[in-house]
């Protein structure tokens, strides 16, 4: 297909019920359902969460002062609001935006949340369920502009992340979202290869929305490490996390690319590179530059204190060669890429249905992103990064 503009990150905003249905009937009482509140707001429901009230989509489409996503109306609906209909509508609303595809993850009803489900089995065929609709049920309609991001699920437990992985992949999905790392901590291991070895083998791009979004760092015991390093020294030196220290100047998605770079798997698998969507840009070259700083004043202690080699490259090749990212509206970080060469890592996209979206205005935030760009530049930004790590090129 001769695409003209693809979102690098939009959402399925759509009721649980659609994908929950191909879960087996043992576990659907562990399932996110709809229910209608005394107030008549509609609200989604589930085992090991507090209730969450239908935001979806109501922001969609509205002036800015229009806009009520905390205040919602019995009004509103999955079925009536942008972003939350049937795949027609989605390819119809894409045409509203002159927008020819869009990467396509999950909804606020997603795997942070549902990850409160306490039973990992009835979990783990949720993740199965929605990776299945989404292919066979939603993407399928025109797979060449519903380009849908599988689920794999956060669970201690390599040999499950691969299975899904590799069924991800079997049944046609080009790419999945990651949430913790692939042996479901929130820190890196060599055990990880397996699965990163795994997505290079079966051409599966990966993503990290944001930022990992479970475990989270600390929740309801002592806080977790950034990194385990192979000397433990003495508590009473009050050695800090250096990874952690590393990453002090990193935002969105900035620390699991710091442990990535410094868990030593890029030199182990050359081939390996992530995209970190709806990050912005500005900051990322400031966080890159202080990564050198650190590590060129610091990896001395550290070899010899905690144990930690030195890396074959400076931290800002690593960060330059094996990571992407994302952003929606921001002229400033796209003159920054422009000024320091980082375009070619940079993916535009409208964040549809969410509130940080503007659709179905694309094309004027395009071009106040785009000034100063040439021809080349733009379609870099808006269509040519995406494909290319998407894989939407037909090759």
């Amino acid at each position: 297909m001769n695409y003209r503009r693809i979102s690098a990150d939009s959402h399925l905003e759509v009721r649980p019920d659609r994908y929950t249905a191909r879960v087996p009937e043992e576990y659907q009482g562990h399932m996110p359902r709809v229910v209608t509140m005394h107030d008549g707001i509609r609200a989604v429901v589930q085992e090991g969460k507090p209730i969450e009230r239908l935001i979806s989509s109501i922001n969609c489409g509205k002036p800015y002062e229009e806009r009520r996503p905390f205040d919602p109306d019995p009004a509103d609906s999955y079925e009536d609001s942008p972003g939350t209909g049937s795949p027609e509508q989605r390819i119809r609303e894409q045409d509203m935006d002159s927008v020819d595809a869009e990467i396509l993850y999950t909804g606020t009803i997603g795997p942070s949340w549902w990850r409160g489900i306490r039973n990992d089995k009835a979990y783990i065929a949720l993740c199965r369920a929605y990776n299945d609709w989404l292919a066979e049920d939603y993407c399928a309609h025109d797979p060449n502009r519903l380009i849908g991001i599988g689920v794999i699920p956060v669970v201690k437990s390599l040999e499950t992340t691969v299975a899904e992985l590799e069924h991800c992949a079997k049944i046609g999905l080009r790419s999945v979202q990651m949430n913790s790392f692939p042996s479901g901590l929130p820190y890196p291991v060599l055990e990880d290869d397996l699965f990163y070895a795994k997505a290079i083998d079966l051409g599966i791009a990966l993503t990290i929305h944001v930022a990992f979004g479970f475990p989270p760092r600390g929740a309801g015991g002592p806080p977790q490490p950034a990194f385990i390093y192979p000397k433990t020294p003495d508590p009473e030196m009050g050695v800090p996390d250096v990874v952690d220290r590393f990453n002090k100047y990193g935002f969105r998605g900035a620390l699991q690319a710091t442990q990535m770079i410094w868990s030593g798997v890029f030199d182990r698998l050359p081939a390996l590179k992530m995209y970190i969507a709806e990050v912005q840009y500005g900051w990322v070259p400031h966080w890159i530059e202080t990564l050198d700083n650190e590590y060129g004043r610091q990896r001395f202690w550290i070899e010899r204190v905690l144990g930690l080699p030195q890396l074959p490259k400076w931290p800002s090749e690593y960060a330059h060669d094996h990571f992407w990212w994302g952003m929606n509206r921001n002229p400033v970080g796209v003159r920054i890429a422009q000024a320091v060469g980082g375009l070619d890592r940079l993916m535009w996209a409208n964040d549809f249905p969410h509130l940080e979206s503007d659709w179905p205005n694309s094309d004027k935030i395009i071009e106040e992103c785009s000034v100063g760009l040439s021809e080349e530049q733009r379609y870099m930004l808006t269509v040519g990064n995406a494909a290319d790590y998407f894989g939407l090129n037909g090759d």
